[in-house]
């Protein structure tokens, strides 16, 4: 059994962890994606909760927050801990792949307990260490680095198919942006969606609260907002929401909903979380590049200019909005896809050793 540890927190930490145990299951391999959010005290998911919608209505809070933020794992229950514990013992551990830094000490108190210790993956979706992994030190003795996007050696080491579709070629993509904020809803995609909208693009907005739909000329959709990562182990339920009608949410199969509207773009806007740089890669489709969350989230968008797969809102702005340098990236990613490296291909084989 592969362990895949995973936060609510962000989606972009949890759908890659949902995509990788999809991807093992389909090669025959034992996997178990495990939220820390389930050992919280309710309350503690309460404030969790509240931040989320405090931090999607104003992001200056919400890049105070980031600086400031605890780490949750101070928090967890300890009897639950002890039952999961308990749980990996009897049922055994093949692998640890922790996605989350906030698993850390987690992972260290059963390895220190004792018997044969399983291996360890810290799977880095950031290009570089992102807070929760500075946070908790980010070490394990042995553990081995798993980087989905490396901004020090400028590449993409390795990665988790979000589908193994081709992507659509240029001429039959949608003429359409895709704008969202993330998993929280956060950033300046907003005001960027109303400027682009004012100069006739074609919009569909991820919205994360129903007041977000305000123009009856742009699609919107948006998750459940009354599902969270720790109540379920499916992918967020999605769906497309309108003014005047009870929005319907679906669960994607295979992979989350909203990666069919990616995969359909010629473009996302968005702030450059790790899970959107996955998304870009294998649905091909280049990232306008907003404002980020943090220090990792500027060092994903120096690295995909770099490689040509992204651009800042900025640049493309003053470039007038060139739907040639956007081609250009969608063709360069087509063609760098194709040698990166399989990381479920990875754990496959080594369990099957």
């Amino acid at each position: 059994m592969i362990e895949i540890l995973t936060s609510g927190v962000a989606l972009g930490v949890h759908v890659p962890g949902l995509l990788l145990a999809d991807r093992l299951r389909e090669q025959g391999v034992a996997a178990e994606v495990r939220v820390l959010e389930r050992l919280l005290p309710k309350r503690t998911l309460t404030t969790t909760a509240g931040m989320k919608w405090a931090f999607h209505r104003d992001f200056r809070f919400a890049l105070t927050g980031q600086r400031v933020a605890g780490d949750p794992s101070s928090a967890v229950d300890g009897p639950a801990v002890g039952q999961l514990m308990d749980a990996w013992r009897t049922g055994g551990v093949d692998r640890f792949v922790v996605f989350s830094g906030f698993w850390l000490p987690i992972v260290k108190q059963y390895l220190s307990a004792g018997g044969p210790p399983p291996p360890v993956d810290i799977c880095h979706v950031d290009s570089v260490v992102s807070p929760s992994f500075a946070r908790t030190g980010g070490l394990v003795p042995g553990a081995r680095q798993v980087w989905l996007a490396d901004a020090a050696r400028g590449c993409v080491p390795l990665s988790i198919p979000v589908t193994r579709q081709a992507a659509l070629p240029w001429a039959d993509r949608d003429r359409r942006l895709l704008v969202h904020g993330g998993g929280w809803g956060i950033g300046t995609y907003q005001e960027r969606a109303q400027e682009l909208h004012a100069l006739g693009f074609e919009l569909d907005i991820v919205a994360y609260e129903h007041a977000d739909v305000r123009d009856e000329e742009v699609r919107y959709f948006m998750v459940d907002p009354d599902w969270h990562p720790w109540l379920d182990d499916g992918y967020p339920p999605f769906g497309r929401v309108m003014r005047d009608e009870p929005p319907r949410y679906t669960r994607g199969s295979g992979h989350h909903g909203s990666f069919h509207l990616t995969r359909a773009a010629v473009a996302t806007v968005s702030k450059p979380g790790g899970g959107t740089l996955l998304d870009s890669l294998w649905a091909a489709t280049p990232a306008v590049l907003l404002e980020p969350f943090g220090a990792h989230e500027e060092r994903n968008t120096e690295l995909w200019q770099e490689l040509g797969f992204g651009i800042t809102f900025e640049r493309w702005k003053e470039s007038g909005f060139d739907m040639d340098v956007i081609e250009n990236m969608h063709h360069a990613l087509r063609k760098a896809v194709a040698d990166i490296p399989d990381y479920s291909a990875l754990l496959a084989e080594t369990g099957r050793s």
